[in-house]
């Protein structure tokens, strides 16, 4: 049986866990997400859709973009968009750290700008592991890059809980 969510108020659908092709969830971030692009891939998606099927919000997870990060246990969840259905993003990032750990990895992290509230990542248990300045951008002269407008803004680090 499909994990349910039911929304902040009584009016929000009743949501579960869809799997999504990665085609159709980089259109939903297209469509729906405020600042960013899709990414240029996932290691796997999923969406929250209502009981008639419509699909709601979306995350894709992949490899972590920090170097760091990437070392073969860890996944980030590179994008979340959604249409403004309440506790979509919350019962997604509880969804993607069950599939990620399904999957055998160990970890599980994100970011959000400065200025949102982590809300629905704490509403799912994840924590705050840092805080990180805002970035200079993406262009040096050895690789000359177009800004996205999301340079200069500082980003928290989360985690996904560690506990069962």
């Amino acid at each position: 049986m499909p994990r349910t969510h039911l929304g902040a108020d009584p009016g929000s659908p009743r949501l579960h866990v869809v799997p999504v092709r990665q085609k159709d969830a980089k259109e939903f971030v297209a469509a729906w997400h405020r600042h960013h692009r899709p990414p240029p891939g996932a290691v796997f998606c999923l969406g929250a859709a209502d009981e008639e099927g419509v699909l709601r919000a979306v995350a894709m997870v992949g490899r972590p973009v920090a170097r760091l990060f990437d070392n073969g246990q860890t996944l980030e969840v590179t994008r979340t968009a959604t249409d403004g259905t309440g506790n979509a993003n919350s019962l997604l990032y509880g969804a993607a750290w069950r599939a990620a750990k399904a999957l055998g990895y160990t970890r599980l992290i994100t970011y959000t700008q400065s200025g949102e509230t982590g809300a629905s990542l704490r509403g799912a248990g994840w924590r705050v592991l840092a805080q990180r300045s805002p970035r200079r951008g993406w262009n040096s002269p050895s690789r000359l890059r177009t800004s996205r407008g999301v340079d200069h803004i500082a980003r928290t680090l989360w985690e996904a809980p560690t506990t069962p």
